[in-house]
This record gives C-alpha cells, sequence and structure tokens, in this order.
C-alpha cells in the first residue's frame, strides 16, 4: 500500500482539527463524535495542545495525517513534526485570513523546502472573503521568501464543520474528497525504499504508564522490527538499544505491528533514554540524519512547596520531592519546557527552596500546572519573568509580533495601552468597522495584557502573538495599573465587608470565602496597595433603627484562573495552585515580615 505523509497547520481556530475529525468519519476510521482532541484540557479550551497522529485510508493509499497545535506557545510542536511530513495541509479561515501563526508555520515549512496545499476553510461565514484571503496568502509565500514551485500552491475551498471541499468555489460538492484527491496528486509518495539501510528518525515523544518513554518515528528507509537491536545516533555519538513493541496508526487507534516499511510513522517503546531527532538504524555505518532544532524558552518562574496557612488541605502531593518527580516526568515528552533542579540563588534570598521552570509562554506554564492540579498537587509559582540575554555586554529580550483585530471605536484606547508597553506599531488597516493593527513588543509588554484587552474591547477584540527572536533590552516597563487588596487578618470573609470594599476595586473572592492574613482578596483601580479587613461584620447595638438597613448587593467576584492569576500577580506575590483552589498571596504574609525584606532589598 502507497503511502502519503502530511500535516495540518495553522493558526489557532482557523478548523485544523474539525477538518482532521471530518477527513476520519468520511474515510470510515472513527464513528461519529470521535475528535482528535481527547485530552481533557483541550476539549475545554477548545484548542489544540499536543500533536497527534492519525491515518486514513483513500483509493487504497494510507494517508498518514499529524495534526498541530495552532497556539505559540506550543510551536515547538510544530516544529519537529514538520522534519517528518513530505507537505502541509496550510488552512486559513476565509475571513480572518493570515495570522501570526500562520505566518509561523508557513516559514518553518518553507524553509524545509515543503510545497504546501492551501485550505481556505469555513468559506460559509456571513464575512467570509476567500478571494481577498487567497491573495492575502500568495503575498505571504512572496514575503517569506517562498521558490517557484511553492508560490504555485494548489488551492482547495473548504467548509470543515460540514465536511464538503471544492477545487473551485462554484464547484458542487458533497464531501471532502476532492481535498484527499489533490493529496494524492501534489504529495510525493512516501514508501517504496524498503531495500534501502533501515533508518528512522524521532519526531515526537510519548508515555505509556506501562511502556514507559515511547517515540514517534518516521521511517526513512528499509524495515525496522521489534525485538532487534539497533543503534540510537545523536550526530556523532551512538549507543545500542532493542525495540520490545511497535505501534502504527489506523485512524486514531494504535495497531501493534511486528515491523514497519519505509514511507511510515510508527510509535517505538523500549528506548527509555531516546530523544527528539535521534536516528534510530541497524547498520553503524549510516550516518545520523540531520538533528531537528527547537526554539527557545522565552519566560520563566519558581516552582515552590506550598506553605501558605491552607497548605495540604486539598492536595495529594504537596511535597519537594514530589513535585520535582513530576517535573521530571514532564520533561520526558514536554521538549519545549527546561527545568533547573538547582538555580543558582541570590545573595540574601532567604525565601524557601525553589524549581526554576522555564517555558515558551504563559499558556505553556498555565497548561502545565492545570494538568498538575487535576492530579492533586498543591503548589505556589512566582510572578513570570522573560528570560535576558546578555550579548557584546548588552542586554537582548525576546520580542513577538502582535496582531490585533478590535472595533474600530476602541482602537485608540488599545493603541495607547499597547504603545505604553513598548509596542512599536508597524501597520494598521481598517475593514467594515474593524481595525487590523499589527506591533512589534517585548514579551515583557504582553505579560499581564491579555486580561485588560478583554475589558478594554468589550471582549470583541482578537489578539494573537508569535516569538520572532530576542532583540535589544526595551528598558522600563511600566505595565500594572492596579494594586493589591491584602487581607490583614483569617477568617471568613462576610457581606458586609466586601460591600465596601467592591467599590475600591475588583474582588477575587465572595461571601463565606474563606481568607487568611496576607492573602490578595482583590485589587485595587488606583494602583495602590491596600490593607482591608474582609470580615468585619456589621456592629450590632440594643438601639433601635429609625429606618431600615439597606440591602447589600455584591458583583460576581472576579474568577482567578491559573492565566489570570499569572497575568495579574505583582512580583512580590505568589500564585497559590491547589486541586480546589487558585489564590494570590503575599510572598510575605504579614506587614512586619514584608516591611523587612523591603529594606533589604534596598
Amino acid at each position: 500500500m502507497e503511502i502519503r505523509n502530511i500535516a495540518i497547520i495553522a493558526h489557532v481556530d482557523h478548523g485544523k482539527t474539525t477538518l482532521t475529525d471530518s477527513l476520519m468519519r468520511q474515510c470510515g476510521m472513527v464513528e461519529e463524535g470521535v475528535s482528535m482532541d481527547s485530552n481533557d484540557l483541550e476539549k475545554e479550551r477548545g484548542i489544540t495542545i499536543y500533536a497527534k497522529n492519525t491515518s486514513v485510508v483513500y483509493k487504497g493509499t494510507k494517508i498518514n495525517i499529524v495534526d498541530t497545535p495552532g497556539h505559540a506557545d506550543f510551536g515547538s510542536e510544530v516544529e519537529r513534526v514538520l522534519r517528518a511530513i513530505d507537505s502541509v495541509l496550510l488552512v486559513v479561515d476565509a475571513q480572518e485570513g493570515p495570522m501570526p501563526q500562520t505566518r509561523f508555520v508557513l516559514k518553518k515549512s518553507l524553509e524545509l523546502g515543503l510545497v504546501p496545499i492551501v485550505v481556505i476553510n469555513k468559506i460559509d461565514k456571513p464575512a467570509a472573503n476567500p478571494a481577498r484571503v487567497h491573495d492575502e496568502v500568495l503575498e505571504l509565500f512572496l514575503e517569506l521568501g517562498a521558490n517557484d514551485e511553492q508560490v504555485e500552491f494548489k488551492t482547495v475551498y473548504a467548509i470543515g464543520r460540514e465536511g464538503i471541499a471544492k477545487r473551485n468555489l462554484s464547484d458542487e460538492s458533497k464531501d471532502l474528497f476532492p481535498l484527499l484527491d489533490v493529496v494524492l496528486e501534489e504529495v510525493a509518495v512516501a514508501s517504496g525504499k524498503e531495500n534501502d539501510p533501515a533508518v528512522a528518525q524521532v519526531f515526537n515523544l510519548a508515555y505509556d504508564n506501562f511502556l514507559g518513554r515511547l517515540a514517534v518515528v518516521r521511517v526513512y528507509g528499509g524495515t525496522i522490527e521489534t525485538n532487534k537491536d539497533i543503534i540510537v545516533k545523536h550526530g556523532t555519538e551512538s549507543r545500542k538499544a532493542r525495540i520490545t513493541k511497535m505501534f502504527t496508526f489506523s485512524g486514531i487507534n494504535r495497531v501493534e505491528a511486528q515491523s514497519v516499511s519505509s514511507g511510515d510513522i510508527a510509535i517505538i517503546a523500549g528506548i527509555s533514554d531516546v530523544y527528539i531527532g535521534e536516528t534510530l538504524c541497524l547498520d553503524d555505518s549510516v550516518l545520523a540524519l540531520e538533528s531537528i532544532s527547537i526554539d527557545e524558552p522565552t519566560i520563566s518562574l519558581n516552582f515552590l512547596v506550598n506553605d501558605s496557612p491552607f497548605a495540604g488541605r486539598e492536595g495529594k502531593f504537596v511535597t519537594g520531592r514530589q513535585i520535582r518527580e513530576r517535573l521530571e516526568k514532564e520533561l520526558e515528552i514536554n521538549v519545549g519546557l527546561r527545568v533547573d533542579f538547582e538555580p543558582e540563588r541570590l545573595e540574601g534570598d532567604t525565601g524557601p527552596s525553589y524549581y526554576k521552570v522555564y517555558g515558551r509562554g504563559e499558556l505553556h506554564i498555565s497548561v502545565l500546572l492545570e494538568n498538575m492540579r487535576r492530579e492533586g498537587y498543591e503548589i505556589q509559582v512566582s510572578q513570570p519573568q522573560v528570560i535576558i540575554k546578555m550579548e557584546n555586554n548588552r542586554k537582548q529580550e525576546p520580542y513577538e509580533e502582535l496582531i490585533i483585530d478590535v472595533p474600530t471605536e476602541v482602537s485608540g484606547a488599545v493603541i495607547e495601552k499597547i504603545t505604553k508597553r513598548r509596542g512599536l506599531m508597524q501597520n494598521m488597516i481598517e475593514h467594515s468597522g474593524m481595525t487590523r493593527i499589527v506591533f512589534e513588543i517585548p514579551t515583557r509588554g504582553l505579560l499581564g495584557y491579555r486580561s485588560q484587552f478583554v475589558i478594554d474591547t468589550k471582549g470583541e477584540g482578537i489578539m494573537s502573538s508569535r516569538v520572532i527572536g530576542f532583540k535589544e533590552h526595551a528598558g522600563e516597563i511600566k505595565k500594572r495599573e492596579v494594586g493589591s487588596m491584602v487581607s490583614m487578618i483569617s477568617g471568613m470573609a462576610v457581606t458586609f465587608a466586601l460591600g465596601n470594599l467592591q467599590d475600591r476595586g475588583v474582588l477575587y473572592i465572595g461571601h463565606g470565602a474563606q481568607v487568611y492574613e496576607g492573602m490578595v482578596v482583590g485589587n485595587t483601580s488606583k494602583g495602590d496597595e491596600m490593607m482591608v479587613n474582609p470580615i468585619k461584620g456589621k456592629q450590632l447595638t440594643n438601639m433601635r433603627a429609625s429606618g431600615t438597613d439597606e440591602a447589600i448587593f455584591l458583583k460576581p467576584p472576579f474568577e482567578l484562573s491559573i492565566e489570570r492569576g499569572l497575568e495579574t500577580m505583582a512580583e512580590d506575590e505568589y500564585l497559590e495552585v491547589t486541586p480546589n483552589s487558585v489564590r494570590l498571596r503575599k510572598k510575605y504574609l504579614t506587614d512586619t515580615d514584608r516591611s523587612k525584606a523591603s529594606r533589604k532589598t534596598t
């Protein structure tokens, strides 16, 4: 059976996964309702976090498909997938057009010499403009330095949700088979090199509680078999290993296989220390394949044992050793993550011990924390900080390309806020009451802004970004425009106290919430830190009031999620994450301790 290998790439929410799900259903590989996004977090957030493999059989050809994440924080997943396939389906929204992650994934594809097939999706949207989007995609190809072959890309028009694809907008179609026909016509056959020396490369990792670390590989030549000794190569170094089990893909299911031939994608078990980019072969004379590079992390934060007054109430795993073991397990598969288990402590740093974790962005870190809390871990983390490099004795920091789409009437307020955060406007286009603005901004300037953006645009704005590299340090950025409302006492919050506090800012708690001294219960709109008493009740006397008491109406509290907490927290605060709660607290809980700490730093 012939084999074709493709990946589906796109900006977040442009319809990659929906399109893949429809392809699998129409080819009879899965039942109705089965989706590639099987992870609980993926279902809840509606985004793809982890790259996944599937396959469909069409006209006697096996087509391996890799569904990739669309969010920039998981870009490391996309980079390595592209090395293992022969073409990509570039999915672009027929209304939004190319977005930052579109540029990122397309640039990576073109650099590898791939010839994309462009799928203009969601052509049934009321404001869809496929012709305009096609021109914008062509301009993007030319801007990114595409060669003549790449510029002559094939275009397919689709409605992924309804499972319809067309070669031309005027065509009649009831299924996605026109898209699969284009794949068979344009994508090179991957199989047919069974007589070559056996060689495969690892492009993804997985983990199984029974089988341990798993390697997802593309077989480039020959045949790989189970229970056979193989050689694992990394650059000029090599070591011996043994494959204990292998699986191929049929739909989203793993099918155990005794051998895997050239061109196919497989999962291999038995190599406990295997890593991304390593070459597997049978003959030591075979040269190692070019290694797969992964972009560096951009932010760091500290992971600490939870030592708040409420520590240990909800969590199952609370010790430093348990947190370390969990992070070591995460490193097995999360290649965009880095952990320093013994970070160098600053002079005079007397706080609790910690592990320094490096990630690709706030979403990347928040997904890890969300998974940990669901597994029963208690943990507290420091404010995320961007990674600063020194080159030629000058500070360098990560920058991002930021694209926002906002209603024209609020564009002025957004521009003002981003400019204050050292964002430089690159382009602005108005269309049908919406304005698209392109900025170049330090990653520091974006940290903590997303929640404010939602408020400024009344939830109607769309913001997306991609890391473009390290540039000269932008200097001081004043980001925090609110102060913290800090409890000065422990106990249960009551309506009377909260009613008086809600006019001073935004509350994170409601009536009946348990608080402790040093816990952040809200923020102040004026930007000044304020000590408050959220448990203070109304003073009762034996004097009869001349009138009736006014009813107190509490606004719904601003519910802290992990992402909101990471964005909102100040430098002298920790985010406390437990299975049932997310709280903000001061690093030093009492006012006396905070005063002592401030004197030490000055």
